[in-house]
């Protein structure tokens, strides 16, 4: 997610008008052949991988929509837009998911969402500008900003589940406990907004990106609607067909929802991080990567513990020390690569590392 300031909000990139026709386009093709395939009882590794590329064009609308009506409402408004739908696909495959009482492939969602940003995402950043760039520099300022709330973050997912191992805890207080750090970090996210939105936004303002906007607001509006259906639709089509694709293929859940659903969710949001960062924008590409990721931790999590008593499926804080490490890891390389300002294409190799040495270790779980 972009940072707050003229022409660029907190939440994704503006686009120019050039862009509103994304290179993607093409996979909307899968909409109607998802449905079609499910219609006519097709195997459930088709319908699966047709509705999982489905998603990755509509995120991207829903990207494009959002960012036209944050064109429209100014840097405030357009901040406070942009920071609510900048992960609604994410929302959207976890409500379903939830529906199904998947609570495990959510939550390893959103831990596999935060890690794939900050490795993933920065370093196949820093490789394609570092390569060409040699060297780029960034904001460390609010670089180390988003890495002290991922921090915060870390001890969210640690204090809970070393609450449930000692002696003693009943399921009643892990579940309070639970609801009292979503709490918790909602007001502190909410204070982050404050924080970059107003109380400080000169941290996080950057010069010359001012973007017209492409679309009028009923257009940006029907945009957004129709993106947000169709990634509907199509996330209750993947989580419908989850369970014998994962039987059938023999991988995990807790793979797909760590790396699988993750890369599908941020497919679009992460092209527009390589690409600014290839342009040797890459303060804003950074934005996007660690804004995305202090969102699901401090945000979308505990929405969705409340989202979960809601359907009657209760999803705790609890998270697995696998899940908890690897948050933290991802946080700690962050820390270590961001701390200058600088970046060049090694590091970018180095963060990438990290993360297949991650995904091995998720697959054989």
């Amino acid at each position: 997610m972009a940072s707050s300031g003229p022409g660029w909000y907190r939440g994704r990139p503006l686009v120019s008008a050039s862009m509103l026709r994304p290179k993607i386009d093409w996979l909307l093709i899968f909409i109607p052949l998802a449905i079609v395939l499910r219609l006519v009882n097709a195997t459930p590794q088709l319908v699966f991988a047709a509705s999982a590329l489905a998603i990755v064009p509509l995120a991207r609308h829903i990207g494009i929509g959002t960012e036209q009506l944050a064109a429209h409402s100014g840097p405030q408004a357009g901040g406070l837009l942009n920071a609510t739908f900048a992960n609604v696909t994410e929302l959207i495959v976890s409500f379903f998911l939830i529906l199904k009482g998947e609570t495990e492939v959510v939550k390893a969602s959103l831990t596999g969402s935060i890690i794939s940003n900050i490795l993933l995402v920065l370093g196949l950043s820093f490789v394609a500008g570092g390569w060409k760039g040699k060297e780029q520099k960034f904001n460390a300022v609010t670089a180390g900003s988003h890495t002290s709330s991922l921090t915060i973050a870390v001890v969210a997912l640690l204090m809970p589940a070393l609450f449930r191992l000692s002696p003693g805890s009943t399921r009643l207080e892990t579940e309070t406990v639970s609801i009292g750090v979503a709490i918790v970090l909602i007001v502190l996210y909410a204070g982050s907004l404050v924080f970059s939105l107003r109380t400080h936004s000169y941290l996080f303002r950057s010069e010359g990106r001012q973007e017209e906007p492409g679309m009028d607001r009923r257009q940006a509006l029907l945009l957004l609607g129709a993106a947000t259906v169709g990634v509907a639709v199509m996330s209750e089509l993947l989580v419908g067909a989850l369970e014998p694709t994962v039987k059938a293929l023999g991988i995990s859940r807790l793979f797909v929802g760590l790396v699988i659903v993750p890369i599908l969710g941020n497919a679009a949001e992460n092209s527009s991080a390589i690409m600014l960062a290839v342009k040797d924008k890459m303060d804003v590409s950074i934005e996007i990567a660690t804004n995305s990721s202090v969102q699901m931790a401090l945000f979308v999590a505990p929405v969705l513990v409340f989202v979960s008593l809601l359907l009657g499926h209760p999803m705790n804080f609890i998270f697995t020390g696998l899940e908890i490490s690897a948050v933290f890891l991802s946080t700690l390389v962050l820390a270590l690569i961001s701390r200058d300002g600088k970046s060049n294409w090694f590091e970018g190799a180095q963060m990438l590392a990290a993360y297949l040495i991650m995904a091995l270790s998720f697959f054989f779980l």
